[in-house]
């Protein structure tokens, strides 16, 4: 039997590790990747037991970009029947916090599948990129929108339109990546802060996680009111009356997740 392309591991209570392994193509993103990162992260989203997320590739490539042999020879039908804005929403809908731990290569589709995610840890060796202009494209999984989302403008265009490639540091400069760690504390850097996340009440970090999300695109005061009502609704879950008892008390609280 073959080793499955996207590996789920369970390393720590409350985290989820999903690992891309097609170390043979630098991991890049064929249609069975793609479907199985999204399949992964929709069930994970809907597990109890989860509460966090680190998707990793290996010390190499995160993901060099997609499966430019698979797609080559494609015509129109074809790449719209392949339905992958549908694979990239499913991964950027899921309700858990998402980590992206980030080693070697994350060009095209591996930077847009990185910018999918909530943080971003790097290697200082790590590599960016969205190089599709130079095989006649553009990006695809959000490339063009995300980037300029977090980087503003004019730094987007310089890389879009050139396809040049940027460091770990320029990532972080440009506040595209969270944290820049040694290339050999990646991954565990990535599951501390997983763990870390995963300590704490879910349903406020869900509630945080989508008020920054449905707020980015909305007008201030629409986004201040969607914070607004999820602050109040917490007041109805057990994890907000524990967690204050608990720093009244000065003791260590104790979150179920209700």
């Amino acid at each position: 039997m073959t080793t499955p392309v996207v590996l789920v591991e369970r390393p720590a209570e409350g985290v989820a590790l999903v690992r891309i392994n097609r170390p043979e193509a630098r991991n890049a993103l064929n249609l069975e990747v793609r479907k199985l990162i999204a399949q992964h992260l929709t069930e994970l989203g809907d597990d109890e037991t989860t509460r966090c997320i680190v998707l990793a590739g290996n010390d190499k490539s995160f993901a060099a970009g997609a499966d430019i042999k698979e797609m080559a020879g494609a015509g129109t039908i074809e790449m719209l029947a392949r339905g992958t804005h549908k694979l990239w929403r499913a991964i950027a809908a899921c309700p858990k916090p998402v980590i992206a731990a980030v080693n070697g290569f994350a060009l095209g589709g591996g930077c847009e599948l990185a910018m999918t995610c909530d943080i971003i840890i790097a290697g200082e060796s790590a590599k960016f990129g969205q190089p599709e202009v130079k095989i006649g494209i553009i990006p695809g999984g959000g490339g063009t929108q995300r980037f300029t989302r977090a980087v503003g403008k004019y730094k987007a265009m310089r890389y879009v339109l050139t396809g040049d490639l940027f460091s770990a540091k320029e990532a972080f400069d440009m506040g595209l990546v969270s944290e820049i760690v040694a290339d050999a504390e990646v991954e565990k850097r990535a599951l501390e802060m997983a763990q870390q996340i995963a300590a704490l009440p879910p349903l406020a970090i869900q509630q945080a996680k989508e008020a920054v999300l449905r707020g980015m695109d909305a007008a201030l005061d629409t986004g201040l009111a969607l914070e607004t009502k999820a602050l109040q609704i917490l007041f109805s879950s057990q994890d907000q009356k524990e967690g204050m008892a608990a720093f009244i008390e000065k003791r260590k609280p104790k979150f179920s997740g209700r």
